[in-house]
């Protein structure tokens, strides 16, 4: 088993395991044993629980940016990208949702995971062909991040095997962050948009986590 397998393979345990019995009871030698792979191994590649949210966002991000149709614009390039990374939660569905009710309850866990958080968003607006050099960059990855954060609150309550409720959510913050200050066309950033900012306490599921996923 490569690295790569062998990290999706503990991910994906360590999420069911959070979807029965929460964060705080996770270890990461408890999601390789479940796993049946080598704790020795997974010491290695995972020090701390906290590096399996980092590994997970690592790994949403590659999906998010695999398949990219050079032919759109921008903004539906964007909305692929997200969208991919949305599937990479809802994989682990109902363990993703079980970290994100119990994660304000870690405010040293939820400010770890913001710095990766936003090193996502910007791999996805690069993906999408969107500048993010100088001061406006980092507006519009302050943006984007609220246009995570405003989708991945939709996406929670979003049961529908298509995530229609989750796109129509996704395109409603992308029009609101174009009109607002052009986000995505070269006047700022959405960040302070009536309606995308994220309520107390809410995070992205961490990104790789830089998951903030």
């Amino acid at each position: 088993m490569d690295n790569i397998a062998f990290d999706r393979s503990l991910v994906a345990s360590a999420f069911e395991l959070i979807a029965r019995s929460g964060w705080s009871h996770l270890s990461v030698a408890a999601a390789a044993r479940a796993a049946d792979l080598a704790i020795d191994r997974a010491r290695r590649r995972f020090p701390c629980k906290l590096v399996v949210l980092l590994r997970f966002a690592t790994l949403a991000d590659a999906q998010a940016l695999t398949g990219i149709l050079e032919q759109s614009s921008p903004r539906d390039k964007l909305l692929g990208i997200v969208m991919s990374r949305i599937d990479a939660l809802q994989a682990h569905r109902a363990g993703v949702i079980a970290l994100l009710r119990e994660l304000p309850k870690h405010p040293a866990t939820s400010l770890a995971l913001l710095p990766p958080s936003l090193c996502s968003m910007r791999w996805m607006l690069d993906g999408a062909g969107i500048d993010t050099s100088g001061i406006r960059g980092k507006l519009r990855i302050h943006g984007m991040h609220a246009v995570w954060l405003y989708t991945v609150r939709a996406w929670q309550g979003d049961e529908s095997e298509d995530l229609s409720a989750t796109m129509a959510a996704l395109d409603r913050a992308l029009d609101r962050a174009e009109q607002a200050e052009g986000t995505f066309g070269g006047r700022g950033s959405a960040a302070a948009e009536p309606g995308m900012t994220p309520s107390p306490g809410e995070e992205a599921p961490v990104a790789d986590p830089e998951v903030t996923a």
